[in-house]
C-alpha cells in the first residue's frame, strides 16, 4: 500500500470548466430541508438537469427503484434520454458538492477519486452516514482508483483554477468543527498533496446564512486560470458588507502561484432572500458550470439580469441560463451545492483557461 498523495503520484484537480464526461446529483429528498417546498425545489433541479443533459451525461442518486420512478416523472422527457443516469444509492441529503468524491486527474488524465471525511458541517445535522458513504459508492461505479483521507473536507470549501491555486475561507477550514487536530500549515500541507495545488489562498468570512460556515462557492469563484469573480455587498447597512469588503482587499493583494496577480471581477449580491425574518444565503456565485451551460441561481429580482451578464462575459463559451432558486436556497444551498463535476479522463489540465 502506498503513503503518497494523490499529488505526489501526479493526481490534480482540474478546474470546474475543463471538460467533463459527468455531472453527478443526489436528489433532493429530505423534507426537513425543504420544509413545504420540496416539489418547487425538485422543479428548479429538473431544469437544471434538462439544461445540462443536453452537453454531459447527469447522474443521479435517488433513494431506490420508488425513488427512481418518482424523479423520472419530476424529470419527464429529460429522464427518457441515454444523457440522465440514475444510482440507487441512498443519501441522508442532497448536497453532492459537500458528500460526494472530489475528483482528480493523473499526468496521463487518469480518473481517480477523494474520499475525504464527511460530518455533515461540523455536526450540524445527524445523521450522515449514507452521505460520508457516497464517495467511494460513486468510484466503484465508475471504476476508478479512490484515495481514502481522514480530513473533513467538503467540495464546496474549495476552488480550483488548474493551475497551482485553490481559494478557501478561514472560516471554514479552519473552524474547529471540521479538523481540530490540524493546524494552519498542516491543513495547506493536505489541500497541497490532495488537489495538487501549489498554494492557498485565503479568505475570511463568507455571508450571512451559510450554515456551512462560509464555503468559499457562495463568495468567490475562478472563472479562469487568472480570473477571479467575487461577490460584493455596496450597502454599508448589510451585514454582508464588511466581510465581503474584507475579502475584495485580500483577492487584491494577492499573487497567484505563477506571481501573476489575479484579475477580479464584481458580482453582485441578490437582495436579501428571507424565510420568516431569517437570511438565508442567496448568492449568485453558487452557480455551476457545464459542458455548454452556466446554471445561474436566480430570484425573480432585478438583480438577476445583471448577474446574468457578467457572468455571460466571463463565459462566452457557454450559455448562462438563469433558473429560480428561490425555494432551493430555503435548504441553504443552490446548483453548485447540488452538484459535483466528473472531469473527463484523458484529457490533460494544458490549455484549460482556453476552455472557459
Amino acid at each position: 500500500m502506498t503513503t503518497a498523495t494523490p499529488a505526489e503520484l501526479g493526481y490534480r484537480m482540474p478546474p470546474e470548466w475543463q471538460r467533463h464526461s459527468a455531472t453527478w446529483i443526489s436528489w433532493p429528498h429530505n423534507a426537513e430541508t425543504w420544509p413545504n417546498v420540496l416539489s418547487p425545489a425538485e422543479e428548479s433541479m429538473a431544469a437544471a438537469v434538462g439544461a445540462l443533459a443536453a452537453g454531459e451525461t447527469v447522474r443521479i442518486n435517488v433513494l431506490g427503484p420508488e425513488h427512481e420512478a418518482h424523479v423520472r416523472r419530476c424529470l419527464g422527457e429529460a429522464a427518457a434520454g441515454a444523457q440522465v443516469l440514475f444510482h440507487h444509492f441512498p443519501t441522508n441529503d442532497a448536497w453532492c458538492r459537500d458528500h460526494g468524491a472530489i475528483f482528480v486527474l493523473g499526468a496521463d488524465g487518469e480518473l481517480a477519486a477523494l474520499d475525504c471525511g464527511f460530518n455533515a458541517w461540523g455536526g450540524k445535522y445527524p445523521p450522515w452516514d449514507l452521505d460520508d458513504a457516497i464517495p467511494a459508492r460513486m468510484a466503484d461505479a465508475l471504476g476508478v482508483r479512490r484515495f481514502e483521507t481522514e480530513m473533513i473536507l467538503e467540495g464546496g470549501s474549495v476552488d480550483v483554477n488548474g493551475a497551482g491555486d485553490v481559494l478557501t475561507t478561514e472560516q471554514c477550514l479552519l473552524n474547529p468543527n471540521r479538523n481540530p487536530h490540524l493546524s494552519r500549515v498542516e491543513i495547506e500541507r493536505r489541500l497541497q498533496g490532495l488537489l495538487g495545488v501549489r498554494q492557498v489562498l485565503w479568505l475570511g468570512d463568507g455571508i450571512l446564512g451559510d450554515d456551512t460556515d462560509g464555503h468559499v462557492d457562495d463568495i468567490t469563484r475562478f472563472v479562469s486560470e487568472d480570473t477571479i469573480l467575487t461577490v460584493v455587498e455596496p450597502d454599508p447597512a448589510d451585514s454582508n458588507h464588511t466581510p465581503l469588503a474584507e475579502n475584495l482587499g485580500r483577492l487584491a493583494a494577492m499573487r497567484l502561484a505563477d506571481g501573476r496577480p489575479p484579475r477580479i471581477v464584481e458580482l453582485p449580491m441578490p437582495e436579501p432572500v428571507e424565510l420568516g425574518g431569517v437570511r438565508l444565503p442567496a448568492s449568485y456565485a453558487n452557480f455551476y458550470i457545464g459542458n455548454d451551460v452556466v446554471l445561474m441561481p436566480a430570484f425573480d429580482q432585478p438583480r438577476d439580469a445583471e448577474a446574468a451578464r457578467i457572468l455571460q462575459a466571463c463565459f462566452p463559451r457557454r450559455r448562462v441560463v438563469p433558473i429560480r432558486a428561490t425555494e432551493l436556497v430555503i435548504g441553504l444551498g443552490a446548483f453548485h451545492c447540488l452538484t459535483q463535476q466528473v472531469p473527463a479522463a484523458g484529457h490533460a489540465l494544458a490549455g484549460a483557461a482556453a476552455l472557459a
